[in-house]
């Protein structure tokens, strides 16, 4: 039974994989829009993970792999996002709203031994989907139009493991396994001309890379402890393809692109698309009753190949801070007293820059963990919700400024399957 699930669970990622998931003119370039591997229930903490170990017993840390030592059922967890983007620019006065809803998460933990955790899950990595036209009318009365467009996904199944070293030390390992195709083109067009010159560029992934974490854990008599935390993630195992092609061609009545003459044409292997990664943290909290903590997470900047010409992704940061509240989880009488409440903030210094101008991102994030109603401390099941406001970009030089509210749902169910065979 359990081998049958696992099955049904990978063949599931490949077709979620096809989603539409909406996004904005920023994720033209590179990768697309990187989507943070976290759960409703980070989100929710601004993204808070490398030194989060969770008080309860039902939920699995895949950010950061060997921040498990408390899981002792078997979760499942089901998550869903509802993406609404507002765009605004000084450019032609441009203004747009662009809106998605996606799975965003699916995954299943149990531990296999008092020290030793598993969990294996599907996420959207990143995705693009853009359609931009720009026209110009020039001296002669000739009209010229650029039209930009780009689509693709690239998602990603993790297995992780973690180990309890001792009370204090953990470690831990994920992999990861990307796959995906992105397609960017670049169209010119001339009103006196029949011809329209395209200029495209194919990305395959299929790649696996690696996370190893670790964290320490002091605990104090008077239920406080501290909480360090660090992760890296490095080792790609294969160089996506690129494919790039210069061609002229016309579209017939149908859409359809016919009389193509290839210009030029090219194939390389892009190094970096997947950047290494790491990130450090810290936390403080008392035992079932409240958690803050802070991160910063860095991105390695990168070469890459961009309709025909180099792009340059500058190395990026996230400082993220972030906690929850669960004023009396033994209430009984009054249910609110009984849920978990969620916060935090972060700034994003990105790794666009754009006409000399960096494209930033800062955000708000709230929510919470409705339990359901036999759920307690011992098996923390329910309903987490997540709320994220944030700004992105700038009007500036005729950019486009992106404000956002994202909102996140998912379930978590938890019981002892598998308990039995693992400990008899």
């Amino acid at each position: 039974m359990r081998k049958i699930f696992i099955l049904s669970f990978i063949t599931a990622g490949f077709f979620l994989h096809a989603q539409n998931i909406g996004n904005s003119p920023y994720a033209a370039y590179g990768i697309g829009d990187v989507k943070y591997d976290n759960t409703v229930e980070n989100s929710a903490m601004a993204g808070i993970s490398t030194a989060y170990i969770t008080d309860f017993t039902s939920s699995f840390n895949f950010k950061n792999p060997a921040a498990n030592e408390n899981l002792q059922l078997t979760s499942i967890k089901i998550e869903a996002t509802n993406e609404n983007n507002y765009f605004s620019s000084n450019f032609n006065n441009y203004k747009d709203n662009k809106h998605s809803t996606y799975l965003s998460n699916i995954s299943i933990a149990f531990p296999l031994s008092n020290k030793v955790k598993f969990g294996l899950g599907y996420q959207p990595y990143s995705s693009k989907r853009y359609d931009v036209l720009v026209s110009e009318t020039l001296a002669d009365g000739t009209v010229k139009a650029n039209r930009y467009r780009g689509e693709g996904t690239v998602s990603t199944v993790q297995a992780a493991v973690s180990y309890q070293i001792s009370p204090e030390f953990a470690l831990g390992l994920r992999t990861n396994y990307y796959f995906g195709n992105l397609h960017d083109i670049d169209e010119l067009a001339y009103s006196n001309a029949e011809l329209i010159n395209g200029y495209e560029t194919r990305n395959e992934i299929a790649n696996f890379n690696f996370t190893a974490g670790t964290t320490y854990q002091k605990k104090y008599s008077n239920d406080r402890k501290m909480t360090l935390g660090a992760t890296a993630t490095f080792g790609n195992t294969s160089n996506p393809q690129s494919y790039y092609t210069n061609s002229t061609y016309f579209y017939n009545g149908n859409g359809v692109k016919v009389n193509e003459s290839i210009v030029d044409q090219v194939e390389t292997k892009q190094d970096n698309l997947l950047p290494v990664e790491f990130s450090l943290g810290a936390g403080f909290g008392h035992t079932a009753r409240w958690f803050v903590g802070t991160q910063v997470d860095y991105r390695k900047g990168e070469d890459l190949q961009f309709l025909g010409h180099k792009a340059q992704y500058k190395d990026s940061y996230r400082v993220s801070a972030g906690g929850w509240i669960l004023p009396d989880a033994n209430n009984f009488r009054n249910y609110f007293q009984r849920v978990v409440y969620r916060y935090g903030a972060y700034y994003e210094k990105g790794n666009l820059s754009i006409n000399n101008t960096d494209i930033n991102e800062f955000g708000i994030t709230l929510g919470a963990k409705f339990p359901f109603k036999n759920a307690s401390l011992n098996r923390m099941t329910g309903l987490d919700v997540a709320i994220e406001l944030g700004k992105r970009g700038t009007k500036d030089n005729n950019l486009v400024n992106q404000n956002f509210i994202n909102l996140k749902i998912g379930f978590n169910f938890a019981d002892k399957w598998f308990m039995k065979r693992l400990y008899n």
